[in-house]
């Protein structure tokens, strides 16, 4: 996409700028060709040749770099772990997706470590173990993952889809051809050629020209858009030769991404949570850097003002040093990517700066990572600023997504910080989480949302809100009547006030639309931060209903508690405890524990501490008081 005459000044301009989304269909032709235009005569992926002995000497010499050739040698005496039919079917038989995918990501990875050995060597003894690795790939019935094949069209090969998995396969085989190159059998190297075009390359530019087949994420606004797009684009200027297709494939993503940016509120929140974002922005990063490095930054899909909000997100969200909130479908102990933090860091000039490659060989992951941040690229040759990060600020408000996050003041000797979450429950990767919050006491979360479940079929389909930790019963929301919050945009936390200070932060939410509960009149949530002693956090329900109704507001936690007398709860052990008093208004209140019983990636399961009204009320006031235990 390169321009030469000063005509095209304008049209410069727009492609630096995001790009109105389409409504669906082909690119402009006139965009088209202005892309050919930009790009090289012939293809060129990301990172460099093996025959780039200065560079691949270079990382030769890194720290990481004799682990990485220690765990290739390790492959080649172990034999590839098979497909099999039956190990696909088992998602469709009884919902497990984590067997097949582990098989799956077994035998994909190994092109990548062993393809990484060559390189780093050039001896030739790692390319046997290549070549048998892609064969197996290229010879699979379906890129695909089952759990995206439910009608099993790409088991059967009556059609061919593109999904997250395969269009990541996609771009792999694609970078490790262009790698090793010549060192590579012309059979082989056709092998993998021919499979991109059948699995990736063909179906994509069918979904586009005629609907068929028919890939959804296209038009989506949540991670598949941004992660499919970079994968398939990546790949197609890797390895497509025609520099006119290749021009199509940018213009189409360039289209298309738009729509991954409307799933952000305007403020940058990712709905998706954390893991998400590191994900999905992640790999729009990655599309951006591509594209910038194929046209020699003519094209920066990083200028976008809201861009640059996103990019913010994973600093924005940090409550105590280190630990993030899981909202939505977040594991617990998710933190920003290193090398996206990196890079937006060096881009946008915030956060601390560290000189040099942004991501090492053992953090990559994948050969496209690598070769886009493990090298020189955009930001990497920019001068330093910072090595230090900057103090974190009181707090950050996301004022359209209705998330606090509230830090302690400077020397706090415990930091005791929260995440205040108001939010409405048809997000992306939705919890029915309309109220939720987390206390963090250093690096400890004694009060949590306990995060995402394992996945199964259950997780993505008409029965997700049956999960314990995904529906409200897993979050420290009231229950109403016996009744959990419902799903839907209506379902959503009105903001009825802010009041942001150097000693105390109050947040006010109308949480009544989150339930359908006919004697509902009034149900308003306060939160009050303070930052004063040791700190501490407020949470505050009031209710009111047209005839006497069950009212109990719950804490959630993965830690030991007890209850030191009537109204007074401690929770947590050591440095990471905090005491909880309540105040019931007078009325009589019991703690009933219970364990939610549901897969939480090996944490054990968390315990809801419903604090509960005895008797059904007209009128209820629960609040707790929780402070760090001195």
């Amino acid at each position: 996409m390169r321009l030469t005459t000063r005509s095209c000044t304008f049209l410069f301009a727009l492609l630096a700028c995001v790009v109105p989304a389409t409504a669906g269909g082909p690119p402009d032709p006139a965009r088209v060709k202005l892309a050919a235009s930009m790009l090289p005569k012939t293809p060129r992926g990301v990172g460099r040749p093996i025959t780039d002995r200065g560079a691949w000497d270079a990382v030769a010499k890194s720290a990481s770099a004799k682990d990485v050739i220690r765990r290739a040698e390790s492959l080649l005496s172990e034999p590839i772990p098979e497909v099999t039919d039956e190990l696909f079917l088992e998602f469709s038989r009884n919902g497990n997706r984590s067997r097949c995918e582990h098989v799956i990501s077994t035998r994909h990875h190994r092109v990548t470590l062993l393809t990484l050995a060559e390189c780093l060597e050039n001896r030739g003894r790692f390319l046997p173990g290549i070549e048998e690795a892609l064969r197996a790939v290229c010879g699979e019935k379906s890129w695909v993952i089952p759990a995206h094949d439910r009608d099993l069209t790409n088991f059967k090969g009556t059609e061919v889809t593109v999904d997250l998995f395969s269009s990541a396969t996609g771009w792999e085989l694609a970078t490790a051809d262009y790698w090793l190159g010549d060192k590579l059998s012309p059979d082989v190297r056709k092998l993998v050629r021919d499979e991109l075009e059948r699995r990736i390359f063909v179906p994509y530019e069918g979904a586009i020209a005629r609907g068929k087949p028919a890939l959804w994420w296209l038009m989506t606004t949540n991670n598949w858009n941004a992660v499919c797009l970079a994968n398939v684009t990546g790949a197609a200027l890797t390895a497509i030769e025609p520099a006119d297709r290749r021009a199509w494939f940018v213009a189409s993503a360039e289209d298309y991404i738009q729509n991954f940016l409307k799933g952000f509120t305007p403020d940058g929140y990712c709905s998706e949570g954390l893991g998400y974002w590191n994900y999905g922005f992640g790999h729009y990063v990655m599309l951006a850097e591509t594209l910038h490095q194929e046209t020699a930054g003519r094209v920066d899909l990083m200028a976008a003002p809201l861009v640059r909000e996103i990019a913010q997100y994973g600093r924005r969200m940090e409550i105590t040093p280190g630990v993030y909130p899981a909202f939505a479908d977040c594991g617990l102990n998710d933190q920003p990517t290193d090398w996206l933090t990196s890079y937006v860091n060096r881009r946008f000039d915030f956060g601390s700066q560290q000189p040099g490659p942004l991501v090492t060989l053992d953090e990559a992951g994948s050969l496209s990572t690598f070769g886009l941040f493990g090298f020189p690229n955009s930001v990497s040759e920019r001068p330093v600023d910072k090595t230090v990060a900057p103090e974190q600020p009181l707090r950050n408000w996301f004022a359209d997504a209705g998330i606090l996050i509230c830090r302690p003041g400077p020397g706090a000797e415990r930091p005791f910080g929260v995440a205040l979450k108001g939010g409405h429950n048809a997000e992306h990767h939705n919890h029915n989480d309309v109220g939720s919050f987390v206390v963090a006491l250093g690096n400890k979360t004694p009060l949590v949302d306990p995060g995402s479940e394992t996945y199964t079929r259950r997780t993505f389909s008409n029965e997700r809100y049956a999960s314990g930790v995904l529906n409200s019963w897993g979050h420290p929301v009231p229950r109403i009547g016996g009744e959990l919050q419902e799903t839907g945009r209506q379902a959503q936390a009105r903001v009825l006030k802010t009041e942001f200070g150097d000693k105390a932060d109050t947040l006010v939410l109308d949480l009544s639309a989150a339930y359908k509960v006919k004697s509902l009149k009034r149900l308003v949530r306060t939160f009050v931060y303070s930052r004063e002693g040791a700190g501490s956090l407020r949470v505050t329900d009031e209710a009111e209903f047209a005839s006497p109704t069950t009212f109990e507001t719950p804490l959630v936690t993965f830690d030991k508690w007890h209850r030191v007398d009537g109204n007074h709860l401690r929770i947590g052990e050591g440095d990471g405890a905090v005491d909880v008093e309540i105040d019931t208004a007078g009325a009589s209140m019991q703690i009933r524990p219970d364990e939610i019983q549901e897969d939480l990636h090996g944490h054990s399961p968390p315990t809801r501490l419903a604090i509960e009204l005895t008797d059904p009320v007209d009128k209820a006031t629960i609040t707790a008081t929780i402070r760090p235990v001195k």
